[in-house]
């Protein structure tokens, strides 16, 4: 089922990714919330502070130096383990890193960085909120092949995305779940071992939205069947 608010789901993520960067050493994987107006920040800093008491020791990583000196403003004792892309290369520069690294909000124009910080390092690493698909970027075959190769090397560990009908939820090692909102609140509508492409939810959503119908159509026929005995 869906988390009631926010801080469920950061509880709910935050298992996943546990049981996530447990199947493996060297794992790469995403967590997405796209609530409309989220502020990633404070969710970012908690979700650094959660692992951080686990032991994990995450270095959390972001792309200017404008968004490192606001994240380490508010960190407290975490500071130290807060950087930007451009310090992680140059720490990588000496040779290739280990242990845990989140890396917030990657966008299109980090692409390249996030890719050269990922084949420089040994351990596990965790995009948070990433937007890193674009299918225009890249002239030719091979930079688009390149793009596509290292995008599928992702595993979501956890995913809430809510739409404008519908939300899909993945809570690894679960499956990724369907739900339609209807009057009274998201109700489930179907399970998929791969996430689901726009065409599979709709699908889905039509078939679930006949099943509702027909449940509705027999309630009203054993009502009325009710009321003339």
């Amino acid at each position: 089922m869906l988390p009631a608010d926010l801080f469920t789901a950061e509880a709910e993520a935050l298992e996943a990714l546990h049981q996530a960067l447990a199947s493996t050493s060297a794992g790469r994987w995403t967590v997405e919330f796209r609530f409309e107006g989220l502020r990633l920040l404070p969710l970012v800093l908690r979700l650094n502070q959660a692992l951080a008491a686990a032991g994990l020791e995450p270095r959390l990583l972001f792309a200017d130096m404008g968004a490192t000196a606001l994240a380490r403003r508010d960190a407290g004792a975490a500071v130290a383990n807060i950087a930007s892309y451009g310090d992680q290369q140059r720490l990588q520069v000496e040779g290739a890193s280990e242990g845990l690294l989140l890396l917030a909000g990657a966008s299109q124009a980090e692409y390249e960085q996030v890719e050269q910080i990922c084949a420089a390092h040994r351990g596990p690493v965790v995009l948070l909120n990433p937007n890193l698909e674009d299918a225009s970027v890249g002239i030719g075959s091979v930079a688009r092949q390149r793009r596509r190769g290292f995008l599928t090397q992702w595993q979501a560990a956890y995913a809430l995305l809510p739409q404008s009908a519908s939300a899909l939820r993945r809570a690894w090692p679960g499956e990724w779940q369907l739900y339609r909102l209807d009057a009274d609140g998201y109700r489930f509508v179907a399970s998929f071992e791969r996430k689901p492409d726009r065409e599979q939810q709709d699908e889905a959503l039509s078939a679930g939205e006949g099943q509702s119908l027909g449940r509705n159509l027999k309630a009203l026929g054993d009502l009325i069947e009710g009321l003339q005995n």
